[in-house]
C-alpha cells in the first residue's frame, strides 16, 4: 500500500524516527504476539492520531506472520547500527514502505508521518471490497470514535433485503472521515 522510497525527501531528519516508530510495531506483533499497545511513545513522529489502544486484527496478523518475520530480519541490521540509517538508502525505503503498508493492514488505521502533506492524516479506516451482499455489512462499528475515520466500501450489488453500514458509532469524538 505504502512506498516509502518517494518520500525520501520529505521525510529527511525524521528517518531514524519513522525508523524506530515501525520496527517497535513489528517487535511488538512478533515479541509480545500482538498485545494492544495503550501508549506510544511522545516522540511519535505521526500526522494525525491514532486510536488507542492500537490493536492487530488477528487474522490479518496470522496471515501476515510470514512477511513481518522477514521484514525484521531485513531491518535487523539497520536496528542494530542506527548510523545505516539514511534517506538515500532506497532498500531500506522500500522494506519501511513495505512493512507500513503491513502495519496499516494489520492495525486498520493509516500511519502518515509528519512532513507527508499529500496523504490522509493517520488514523482509523476500513476498506472493503465486496461483490454481493446479502445480509448486512458494516465497515467500522464502534463504542467511540476520537479524531478522523474513513470508511471505503465498493460493492458490486446489494440484495434485496441487505445493508450496508460505512461507519457505525455510539459516541463520535472529532470530525468524521469520509465515507465513499
Amino acid at each position: 500500500m505504502s512506498d516509502l522510497s518517494a518520500l525520501s525527501a520529505v521525510l529527511g531528519a525524521g528517518l531514524p524516527a519513522t525508523f524506530t516508530f515501525l520496527y517497535q510495531r513489528v517487535e511488538n506483533l512478533l515479541d509480545r504476539r500482538g498485545a494492544p499497545e495503550k501508549e506510544l511513545a511522545t516522540s511519535t513522529p505521526l500526522r494525525g492520531d491514532l486510536a488507542l489502544p492500537l490493536t492487530a486484527g488477528e487474522q490479518e496478523l496470522a496471515a501476515r506472520q510470514a512477511d513481518l518475520e522477514m521484514l525484521r530480519d531485513g531491518l535487523d541490521s539497520y536496528q542494530h547500527d542506527p548510523a545505516r540509517i539514511d534517506a538515500g538508502d532506497l532498500a531500506l525505503l522500500r522494506m519501511l514502505g513495505r512493512l507500513r503498508g503491513t502495519l496499516e493492514e494489520i492495525y486498520g488505521q493509516r500511519l502518515t508521518f509528519v512532513g507527508e502533506e499529500d496523504r490522509q492524516p493517520s488514523g482509523p479506516y476500513a476498506r472493503q471490497k465486496i461483490g454481493t451482499v446479502h445480509g448486512e455489512a458494516t465497515a467500522i462499528d464502534a463504542e467511540t470514535i476520537s479524531g478522523q475515520v474513513e470508511s471505503d466500501q465498493d460493492i458490486t450489488t446489494i440484495e434485496k433485503g441487505g445493508k450496508v453500514t460505512g461507519i457505525r458509532a455510539r459516541d463520535l469524538k472529532g470530525p468524521p472521515g469520509p465515507s465513499r
